[in-house]
């Protein structure tokens, strides 16, 4: 719930100042709102202003979480920016240029924060497998061992028939040429330890 929550806010904003637009004298939320039905609601404006200040601040909190998780701080910089002149805008001196105006902003980094995401998680690394399960190409004896992440194992010693195994030509270390799970660095994806 917590990666859609500055889309929910940033929907719940524009939702709430398209049903809220005829007490603050916006007239193309105000159209858009009566177009969609929403003039019934114009007795409940000042709960209505409360409600979108309140989703503009869900908004704010679904940009830090994904700020936390991507580390990008550009689409909460724009969210910030967007709420403050929300919150201006409401609060202090009524401005039909900087409410549109934070509103696209408040929606600009709701699919930022997306795009940031979506690209942070396809480049996490993926989780490594660290058993493998060397076989002794030789005498047939298997082992299991731990493979580090932080080196390669060039050499091996047998522990059924004591022969020092190396990788084969193209290999990188003994656990891509004799195990039943390649190396950690092959399995990221780089060619070699």
């Amino acid at each position: 719930m917590k990666n859609y929550l500055d889309k929910l806010g940033t929907f719940g904003t524009l939702l709430t100042a398209l049903i809220a637009a005829p007490a603050c004298c916006l007239p193309l939320l105000a159209s858009a709102g009566a177009a969609l039905g929403f003039g019934v609601f114009a007795p409940y404006n000042t709960t209505l202003t409360y409600l979108l200040q309140f989703s503009v601040v869900l908004a704010v909190i679904g940009a830090v979480i994904g700020f936390r998780q991507h580390h990008d701080w550009k689409p909460l910089v724009l969210a910030l920016l967007s709420a403050m002149g929300i919150f201006y805008a409401y609060n202090v001196q009524l401005s039909q240029i900087l409410v549109y105006s934070s509103l696209l902003g408040l929606i600009a980094a709701a699919i930022w924060n997306s795009i940031v995401g979506r690209k942070c998680i396809a480049c996490a690394p993926k989780a490594l497998k660290l058993q493998s399960t060397i076989t002794c190409p030789l005498c047939g004896h298997q082992r299991t061992e731990t493979m580090p992440t932080d080196a390669c194992w060039y050499f091996y010693e047998c522990h059924g028939c004591k022969e020092l195994l190396k990788p084969k030509p193209g290999d990188c270390c003994v656990f891509c040429s004799f195990g039943s799970v390649k190396c950690p660095p092959v399995q990221n994806g780089t060619c070699a330890c």
